[in-house]
């Protein structure tokens, strides 16, 4: 018998990110605001009994083609993870339907992942707990956790310390995917070579969350990743300063970069400031959406 489930994965930005240190084993120790957007991918999973021996046959089906086939790919490592913890046995056939762009600092592999640990647990193990499944998924990524949890967090440690935060006040989020890339791993590596640099204020934007104050919010958004990936690809820089000048309340780096979020009181605001960015030549190499914050 078969048994299928759909779950939708959202993507994230960082409202704030710092960066306060860096653990023996090379990991960074972080402080952020974490939020998820409605931009979500679409995971359709059918379990069926195993067709031979062993815990069973794990297939991964992406018609766009932009992430990463067998095993290896995070859906799959997660799948199997589960399987092995929990002792289940299955066929599972994974459908993906992708809309998060890859590489862009909007965790849309982690959250692929975090939607694979709740599907299976739904459908093969509905007595793990989320304290359970996010204590597992932070040995394949320290993002996964929070993509589990989902909302607004303060994510802290390597990102698996997470404290629940008052809901985002009510805004358009326009999102901008320049076509360059940004490696992870040497971001925080040209990071750490800066040394001393300013650090956001996380403290204040938890406050204006806790106030309602979209505005406060906005004028505290900062990612200190933004220092080494900003340098590098000024197209950044340049999608931000024109949103700025479109009356947006912030434009910031999402994650290690290179998409970035920009906040507007209203869905007319973004739609507009939207509609001028297309305009642009840089809009051309760009991918640009409108979303809103997922509570």
């Amino acid at each position: 018998m078969k048994n299928t489930i759909t779950r939708n994965a959202y993507a994230k930005i960082n409202l704030g990110l710092d960066v306060t240190g860096v653990r023996e084993d090379g990991y960074h120790l972080l402080r952020m605001i974490m939020q998820q957007i409605d931009l979500h991918d679409t995971l359709t999973f059918t379990v069926s009994p195993p067709s031979g021996p062993g815990r069973g046959n794990i297939i991964l089906l992406d018609e766009s083609g932009l992430s990463p086939a067998g095993e290896d790919n995070l859906i799959c490592r997660a799948v199997r993870m589960m399987m092995e913890s929990f002792d289940l046995r299955a066929d599972i056939e994974i459908r993906l339907v992708k809309r998060i762009p890859v590489a862009a600092g909007l965790a849309g592999g982690s959250t692929d992942a975090a939607a694979a640990f709740i599907a299976v647990r739904d459908l093969l193990a509905p007595q793990v707990t989320d304290v359970q499944l996010m204590e597992l998924a932070v040995g394949l990524g320290a993002d996964i956790p929070y993509c589990i949890a989902g909302g607004i967090r303060l994510a802290e440690g390597i990102g698996e310390k997470l404290t629940e935060l008052p809901p985002m006040p009510d805004c358009s989020i326009v999102l901008v995917k320049p076509a360059d890339g940004a490696s992870t791993a040497k971001v925080y590596r040209d990071l750490d070579a800066i040394g001393d640099y300013h650090h956001p204020d996380i403290e204040g934007q938890i406050a204006a969350l806790e106030a309602g104050d979209l505005q406060a919010l906005a004028a505290r958004c900062e990612n200190v990743l933004e220092l080494v990936t900003g340098r590098d690809l000024p197209v950044i820089g340049r999608i931000e300063r024109f949103f700025m000048d479109q009356g947006a309340a912030a434009a910031c780096m999402s994650g290690s970069g290179p998409s970035v979020f920009v906040i507007f009181s209203t869905l007319e605001e973004a739609e507009n400031a939207r509609d001028n960015f297309l305009l642009t030549k840089e809009a051309s190499e760009c991918r640009v959406f409108i979303c809103n914050p997922v509570s």
